[in-house]
C-alpha cells in the first residue's frame, strides 16, 4: 500500500490537484513497488529507492493512461500508396520496458536468487 506522502509527491509531479485521482495514483505506486520488488528479489522497497519508486509510478500513470477508457496506441505501420495506417497497443510494450530507464539504480539492490 502506497504511503500518503508518496501519493502527494506523485500527484504534484503529475499536476493533479484534486483527490479524485488518489486511487489511480496509489495503484501506479503499488504497481511500481511490485515491479521493484520482483526485479530486485526483495521483500520490501528500501528507503533509498523511494524516489525511484515515485518516478516509476509517475511513468506508469502517464504511459498507461490510468483512469481512461481509451487504450493508448502507437503507429505500427504506414503505407503511403493508397494510404494505410496500422495501430497497435502501446501499454504492453511500455510495461515490458519500464525498467530500462531504472536498471542501473535497481541493480545496486538486486539480490541473486538460486532456484
Amino acid at each position: 500500500m502506497a504511503r500518503a506522502d508518496n501519493i502527494d509527491k506523485a500527484k504534484k509531479l503529475l499536476g493533479i490537484q484534486d483527490d479524485e485521482q488518489d486511487v489511480l495514483v496509489e495503484f501506479a505506486l503499488d504497481n511500481a513497488s511490485e515491479i521493484i520488488k520482483n526485479y530486485c528479489n526483495i521483500k520490501s522497497v528500501p528507503a533509498e529507492l523511494n524516489l525511484t519508486l515515485i518516478r516509476i509510478g509517475v511513468d506508469l500513470y502517464r504511459n498507461e493512461k490510468l483512469g481512461s477508457s481509451d487504450i493508448p496506441q502507437n503507429v505500427t505501420g504506414v503505407t503511403i500508396g493508397d494510404t494505410s495506417t496500422s495501430f497497435g497497443d502501446i501499454s504492453s510494450d511500455y510495461s515490458e520496458t519500464v525498467l530500462k530507464n531504472y536498471t542501473k539504480v535497481l541493480n545496486r539492490y538486486r539480490k541473486v536468487v538460486f532456484k
